[in-house]
């Protein structure tokens, strides 16, 4: 790891500009939250500012610096995945600009980028930044997750990890090569969302969704890449088991192709429900009001652990090790890759949960 001590002389050591570089997806930005927390227990008085995907904002706003709670100082919404769509419309330029302006407001001592991409090494180099600032990136791929090596040329600080890393742990070991740390690793759990917070969420849960009935429990069957869906009929043969013991079954979708399935899944369940499309703002209080959360491999099972709530893991054609949720006696992970759990595995986790 490289020293910083010089750099952070010439800025002020207890005071460092800190930008966090991860633009997406939902459960990649909320697997990165953990070093939010690390950066402010070493450095209570830095300025921390993180670039996201303006889809996923409200995954950012929970932290938002407030009076004597100290979170994120500065969420700087990147527009891309919208932009892409009208490259030659003059707004579309005129919002890049705009954004390009925000993120030059701040001049960085440390800028620490988790995603190993080129779109991300790009917002790295478009920041305003120290003569001596630290500009920390991934050096190598890791085991199914998306890499472009190029990204690697916007660095000054490569940092090599486990080609078999799980995702909280590859944005800690980048943070602390950056800031030349010891690693910090599973022995230290990650914290996520604030207490305060999260109990607030179950203080007002059940407002958003009126159709929802309590207890009630979340299937989040449906994921980007069809190969880590677990299959209809177990499904069914779960939210059957639960929906006698007298829970309420919800299939929330994020499609209309999504929606079709969700229908077809409750219409074979007494009492399940497809509820009306909820943006993700509106999701922390869908899954506090659960009693119980049932998910693939897809961000919104992990917004569920991340919040501590109940919840069951399915792994079907994705690695385990990568994102499971460790941090929890409230989540059980089934299955694995090529390995997905069968339904006497699943009712018998999901049980253990209600108990």
């Amino acid at each position: 790891m490289s020293d910083l001590s010089s750099t952070h002389s010439k800025a002020n050591p207890s005071n460092p500009k800190i930008l966090l570089v991860k633009l997406s997806s939902l459960g990649d930005v909320l697997h990165n939250l953990p070093i939010v927390w690390d950066l402010r227990a070493r450095l209570p008085n830095a300025q921390i500012d993180w670039v996201v995907e303006e889809g996923y904002v409200h995954l950012l706003t929970p932290l938002l610096s407030k009076g004597d709670f100290k979170g994120i100082d500065r969420i700087i919404p990147f527009g891309l995945r919208r932009w892409k769509k009208n490259l030659l419309m003059l707004a579309t330029w005129r919002q890049f600009f705009a954004f390009k302006k925000d993120l030059q407001a701040v001049t960085y001592d440390v800028v620490i980028e988790t995603q190993g991409l080129l779109k991300s090494a790009i917002v790295c180099s478009l920041a305003s930044k120290t003569p001596d600032a630290i500009v920390a990136g991934l050096a190598n791929a890791t085991e199914f997750s998306g890499y472009e090596p190029i990204a690697r040329y916007f660095y000054n600080q490569s940092v090599q990890i486990p080609v078999q890393c799980h995702a909280v742990e590859r944005s800690r070991w980048v943070m602390s090569s950056a800031l030349n740390w010891p690693l910090i690793d599973r022995t230290d759990a990650p914290h996520f969302y604030s207490k305060t917070y999260i109990d607030s969420l179950s203080v007002n849960s059940g407002a958003v969704l009126k159709e929802l009935k309590l207890p009630y429990v979340l299937f989040f069957h449906s994921t980007a890449r069809e190969a880590k869906r677990w299959p209809n009929e177990n499904w069914v043969a779960l939210g059957n088991q639960l929906a006698s013991k007298g829970y309420q079954v919800v299939f929330p979708w994020g499609s209309a192709a999504e929606r079709v399935v969700s229908n077809d899944l409750a219409a074979q369940i007494p009492g399940a429900i497809v509820p009306r499309a909820f943006s993700i703002e509106e999701a922390f209080a869908v899954i506090a009001g659960a009693v119980l959360a049932v998910g693939v491999d897809t961000g919104l099972t992990h917004l569920a652990a991340v919040l501590g709530k109940p919840t069951v893991e399915i792994y079907c054609d994705s690695p385990r090790w990568k994102t499971e949720g460790y941090w929890s006696n409230n989540i059980r992970n089934v299955g694995d890759i090529q390995a997905p759990p069968t339904v006497a595995e699943a009712i018998e986790v999901s049980l253990s949960l209600l108990a």
